[in-house]
């Protein structure tokens, strides 16, 4: 690999101690079922325990959000957004997501947006613009979303997603204010 030049990584291995490169990984946290306060609390232990890069991750505050592309009636969720930095590749980092959220109790098998006690959403890894059946990078709806940019916007506000031209936080101006996103005033 040439000095300078950043590395898309893909597949399921981590990255060789050699190459010394640790990938900056942004993941949306969400909760509607149960004690949601707690779920997005376990999530954010998990993940900080995957986190390898120096100091700690970044972590937005809570956020209370409406559900959106919910069946009415649906519970309102907390949110965040963490970025932690991991020699994991992607597919790696998702795979390893996915698991904590089945011992969390989430269904491997579920209907769409259906309620979850927790929902991990790997956003952006490193520069790695990609796309296929188990991921797509950046994630492929999150520009839409205001209950992802608005707290990744608290850490990340002008991050520049592979693919993209405007910053994070330019992408959250251009989003109308409803469904609300209000800060949840809670620590976690």
């Amino acid at each position: 690999m040439r000095p300078g030049k950043r590395r898309k990584p893909l597949g399921g291995a981590p990255l060789q101690e050699d190459d010394a490169r640790l990938m900056k990984a942004g993941i949306a946290l969400g909760s509607n079922l149960g004690n949601r306060k707690a779920h997005l609390a376990a999530a954010k232990r998990f993940l900080s325990s995957l986190h390898t890069g120096p100091g700690a991750p970044l972590c937005s505050a809570l956020y209370e959000t409406e559900p959106v592309d919910c069946a009415t009636g649906t519970a309102g969720f907390l949110n965040a957004v963490m970025e932690i930095e991991s020699p994991l590749e992607p597919i790696a980092l998702l795979v390893r997501l996915r698991a904590f959220e089945e011992q969390q109790g989430r269904a491997a098998h579920r209907a769409k947006n259906s309620p979850r006690e927790i929902d991990l959403d790997l956003l952006y890894a490193g520069d790695t613009h990609t796309g296929g059946p188990e991921l797509t990078l950046p994630h492929p709806r999150m520009s839409a979303r205001r209950f992802v940019l608005q707290p990744l916007a608290e850490i990340r506000p002008d991050l520049v997603l592979p693919g993209r031209h405007l910053t994070v936080a330019q992408l959250l101006a251009a989003l109308p204010a409803s469904p609300a996103v209000r800060p949840a005033h809670s620590p976690w």
